[in-house]
């Protein structure tokens, strides 16, 4: 059982350099202590800001990069390219008619990184 993601959670990329602070619009008008995340809660730039620089040579702008600097691994400004939902979050509780988001869930990015909660922004409401 994790605990409920609520804006403001902190996330880390297996390939960026820095954490981020996911960004939940109180569309769905639930609370644990501040607007609670669910499944859809994705979209880059929206709710997943950037991690910093990314190192993943699957991003074609760090392949150019590295390729320019002879080979030489070569980090670039990370744009977060998520397209499928958090899972599996936790389908016994629904927020906004989705699965509420929970500190176990993972979120793929397109350029092969795992997106993790680090800390999900509040420890007083746990997913049933």
């Amino acid at each position: 059982m994790g605990i409920q993601v609520v804006t403001g959670a902190t996330l880390q990329c297996s390939f960026g350099a820095a954490p981020s602070t996911l960004v939940v619009a109180p569309v769905n008008k639930v609370l644990a202590s501040t607007p609670a995340a669910n499944i859809l809660d994705n979209k880059p730039l929206v709710n997943i800001p950037p991690f910093g620089m990314c190192q993943s040579l699957a991003n074609p702008m760090v392949a150019s990069a590295t390729a320019a600097a002879m080979g030489v691994l070569t980090p670039m400004p990370c744009i977060p390219a998520t397209a499928a939902p958090w899972t599996p979050g936790c389908p016994k509780v629904l927020i906004g008619n989705m699965p509420a988001l929970d500190s176990n869930s993972k979120c793929l990015c397109t350029w092969g990184g795992v997106i993790q909660v680090v800390n999900p922004g509040q420890m007083a409401v746990q997913d049933g």
